[in-house]
């Protein structure tokens, strides 16, 4: 597992705590409980997608919730690299039938596609082998079905998909999940992208609960003011510093730029 995963690795952090905000927004947002699959998208690659889904998958799993993290990306999926599990068999493979053995055996059963991780209450299914056809696979009755059946399992769906400026992959899903995050980064996503992506989504019928942006400059001291377990006092702001700190954990995770709006 990949230091990456800041809610795992540093709960205390002033971003673990972004991430917990986050999950009560979505559950405020889905007072009907009815939203159970989120798609997690941005513009273009660099943004934190993955990070980000990675992440609010992990908190909704440490607030008891049964979940499940869908790799959809099969051009350059990599939640796998984050967890720490086998890239095969998943999605890719689940959709196709193709390559769908394990230890020389034919794959036959849904779960033989999901994997456990370090996480307790959190299941990953990753991208699996790339297709040369991923767009048609997502846009297929076996995804709908297979949605339908994980829904039957788990208690939130979260999907990793493509950025929608370059593929289709995620404007196809919008229409099967309940419901759209968009991904984006301080001073490096366009608002006309953004506004296209936004535009495609609701033109082809998908809903979007909100942007993420991400990669905001915002210095230690500031988080440290900020962060509602710190105080004012001389003696509790002391006491802060004596939390665990690993500036090669911010640097390497770009955390030090990291924010989040709604």
């Amino acid at each position: 597992m990949k230091k990456e995963l800041i809610v795992s690795k540093d709960p205390k952090s002033p971003i673990s705590e972004i991430f917990r905000t986050l999950r009560t927004n979505i559950q405020f947002m889905n007072t009907s409980k009815e939203a159970k699959t989120i798609l997690v998208t941005s513009t273009f690659p660099g943004e934190g997608k993955s990070w980000v889904s990675s992440n609010l998958a992990t908190t909704f799993a440490q607030n008891g919730k049964r979940v499940i993290l869908i790799d959809s990306d099969m051009r350059k999926g990599r939640q796998y690299s984050i967890f720490g599990v086998s890239p095969t068999p998943g999605l890719s493979n689940c959709l196709s039938g193709v390559g769908e053995e394990k230890d020389g055996k034919k794959v036959t059963y849904l779960n033989n596609y999901i994997q456990k991780t370090e996480i307790e209450n959190l299941d990953i299914m990753t991208a699996g082998n790339i297709p040369p056809n991923p767009s048609e696979l997502l846009n297929s009755t076996r995804m709908l079905g297979l949605l339908d059946k994980i829904k039957e399992a788990y208690d939130m769906i979260i999907i990793d998909g493509t950025p929608c400026q370059l593929v289709a992959d995620s404007l196809i899903l919008t229409r099967a999940a309940d419901s759209t995050i968009v991904v984006t980064a301080y001073k490096a996503t366009k608002k006309k992208d953004l506004q296209r992506v936004i535009t495609g989504i609701t033109n082809v019928g998908g809903k979007i609960f909100g942007v993420v942006l991400n990669k905001i400059p915002v210095d230690a001291k500031r988080y440290e003011q900020s962060y509602y377990y710190g105080s004012t006092s001389k003696k509790k702001r002391k006491r802060k510093k004596s939390f665990d700190y690993d500036e090669n954990l911010w640097n390497e995770t770009n955390l030090e730029e990291s924010n989040f709006k709604y």
